[in-house]
């Protein structure tokens, strides 16, 4: 079997769905100017005012001469144009069952792109590959990697897109304690440059999720590398009494250094972080610096799973776990593939996992906390044609 072709299919169609979307946005380290700080929601769903709202996504397809195609997707129009004009070169003619072979090409032909856009497009291809195996071989990809290693995975409800407003905050809170979720994450707002005022209001968001969950449901909080080293220890002892597992990117991504001090100093409450690193080597440098307890690489990111097969199996010889960042149906993939220790949980994005695999037919949706194991072969990556209202397959030759 061999590659002989990319294609990328645009699908269209309308998600009805009469619920909360876009209330609210996560701090972002462009905060620190007034103008970006002042922005609203930045996406465009929570923008649209309400149901029904058009929805279209791009889906990669790769193709080959057994008359088999592997699927990803949706992945944005950028991501296509570098697959088509960077990697496609490399990936015309190989045997697409020889992924370790074709992952290596890629990374060494596109040695420029190490990390950020260039590698989420090596891992599209990656994901696609997989599916294709899967396919080819009748089996989930991740009876391919050597699992199941259970049944069901848990899962945690994290709340981007919600507002944080407190009444509001409390019962949505409450709402997916009830689904069943005995973890929940949610997202903060405000940043040093805010003073005093900003982080007392980080610090309600956490007392009053707290609060509504009470003592035994896991609660978490993301500050999206908008943080410092100071803020972070102080919010940290501030939020002590309320138990937070963990305090996620806490600081930029590249400042490795950072992250180890704020670790060695708060004790009570986990550090959280990777989701902003790319391949083996860049969370090797998070590991070999003692920066994190959780590790939260995304394998539609840091490289598909090929390469996130490699991060477990090295964060698994430090104890670290590794709880991706959300990558849907990826992540299912992997963590049912890995022991418990290493793959504890998986992230559920609510808004962004509905709206993101709408065009799917066989869709991830949590049951009492926690995500049956998708059995159809590859990645699950079929689409529903009762749910598109058109299609186009676009020529970025």
């Amino acid at each position: 079997m061999k590659i002989t072709g990319l294609r990328y299919v645009l699908v269209k169609g309308t998600l009805d769905y009469d619920g909360p979307l876009g209330e609210e946005r996560l701090v972002r380290p462009i905060d620190i100017y007034p103008e970006f700080r002042a922005e609203g929601t930045t996406w465009p769903l929570g923008r649209a005012g309400g149901p029904p709202y058009p929805l279209q996504h791009l889906f990669l397809f790769v193709d080959t001469d057994a008359g088999l195609s592997g699927t990803w997707g949706p992945i944005s129009p950028s991501l296509a144009q570098t697959i088509e004009s960077s990697l496609k070169r490399v990936l015309i003619g190989e045997d697409p069952h020889a992924i370790e072979r074709i992952w290596d090409k890629m990374y060494r032909y596109a040695i420029h792109g190490r990390k950020g856009e260039t590698m989420m497009a090596i891992s599209a291809v990656d994901l696609a590959l997989w599916d294709l195996k899967g396919k080819a071989l009748n089996a989930p990809v991740y009876v391919l990697l050597g699992g199941p290693s259970r049944d069901k995975i848990r899962a945690y409800a994290s709340m981007l897109g919600y507002s944080i407003e407190p009444e509001l905050a409390a019962r949505r809170a409450r709402e997916v304690v009830a689904q069943g979720y005995t973890a929940t994450k949610w997202f903060f707002r405000h940043d040093p440059t805010e003073g005093a005022e900003g982080m007392r209001k980080n610090l309600e968001l956490i007392r009053t999720i707290r609060e509504a969950v009470g003592p035994d449901v896991e609660i978490m909080f993301d500050a999206w590398s908008s943080w410092n080293v100071p803020y972070t220890i102080r919010m940290a002892e501030l939020a002590a009494e309320y138990r937070p597992w963990w305090f996620e990117e806490p600081v930029l991504a590249d400042m490795i250094p950072q992250y180890a001090e704020i670790r060695r100093s708060v004790t009570s409450i986990a550090i959280s972080g990777g989701e902003h690193e790319y391949t083996r080597w860049g969370i090797k440098a998070l590991l070999d610096a003692g920066a994190v307890d959780v590790l939260q690489a995304d394998p539609t990111w840091a490289g598909g799973i090929t390469e996130m097969v490699k991060i477990c199996a090295l964060a698994s010889a430090y104890a670290i776990p590794v709880i991706p960042h959300h990558g849907a149906m990826a992540s299912t993939q992997l963590i049912a593939s890995q022991t418990i220790t290493t793959c504890p949980i998986q992230e559920w994005l609510l808004q962004h996992g509905l709206a993101g695999q709408h065009f799917l037919k066989h869709k991830i949706q949590p049951v009492d906390g926690h995500i049956e194991l998708p059995t159809g072969p590859g990645m699950s990556m079929e689409l529903d044609e009762s749910l598109i209202e058109s299609r186009e397959e676009l020529d970025l030759s």
